[in-house]
């Protein structure tokens, strides 16, 4: 079995983070993690470390390095296909939805940055935001039509999709964002799995603040 090492940001912050951690989780298989704390004056040179890209998060497997949250599932998913909806359909639109959430919803993210321990925010969120959030809503609600079925998933049983968007849960739930029935429904699911649940008592026992903020991969702050 291969040694993994996963570099990562705050659990508090980042979204990037989580993504590939989630999916380590539910493979089930060891891996270590290293925690660089971001937005502090060393965390450029700790990245640099361990990144030639500096960005976090990175994937060590035996001396191999894999940047980018959705290049690290994509490299896992190589040997564990299951990671992805088997039906061509399904797994095609999983893909599809994935990189959407990797290179979009620029405002969603300007106006709901990612804050594990926060509970009863309110924004306004701007127009751009709230065309995000509808069209984060679309697409849970058409995976889920098509392909859930009885599960709980937006595939039916969890792939790497719901890893994509758990951190959008987070933050909706961190705002109190309104969502019809079946949306909210998914988002609670997402927010109680356990490997969630582990995620966010680990966010809830760290010290750092980085106020009103939203963290990118390469670890830094911008607005």
């Amino acid at each position: 079995m291969p040694h993994r090492l996963l570099v990562i940001g705050n659990h508090n912050y980042s979204s990037w983070s989580l993504r590939p951690w989630l999916v380590l989780r539910a493979l089930g298989e060891p891996f270590e993690t290293l925690r660089i704390a971001l937005d502090q004056p060393e965390t450029k040179a700790l990245i640099a470390r361990y990144s030639p890209a500096g960005r976090v998060p990175v994937l060590i497997e035996d001396g191999i390095l894999i940047w980018e949250s959705s290049a690290i599932i994509e490299h896992l998913a190589e040997s564990h296909p299951e990671l992805w909806p088997a039906e061509p359909a399904a797994r095609a639109m999983a893909r599809s939805i994935s990189a959407e959430m990797h290179s979009s919803f620029a405002a969603l993210r300007h106006d709901l940055p990612m804050n594990v321990r926060a509970t009863g925010r309110h924004v306004s969120p701007s127009p751009a935001a709230e065309a995000d959030i509808a069209r984060v809503v679309a697409i849970w609600q058409t995976a889920r039509d098509r392909f859930g079925g009885s599960g709980r998933w937006l595939f039916g049983r969890w792939s790497a999709a719901d890893a994509m968007y758990t951190p959008v849960a987070s933050r909706f739930r961190t705002y109190g964002i309104d969502l019809p029935t079946t949306a909210a429904a998914y988002r609670e699911a997402a927010l109680e799995a356990p490997a969630m649940q582990e995620w966010t008592a680990l966010a809830r026992a760290e010290s750092e603040i980085i106020e009103h903020e939203e963290v990118g991969e390469r670890g830094e702050v911008g607005r």
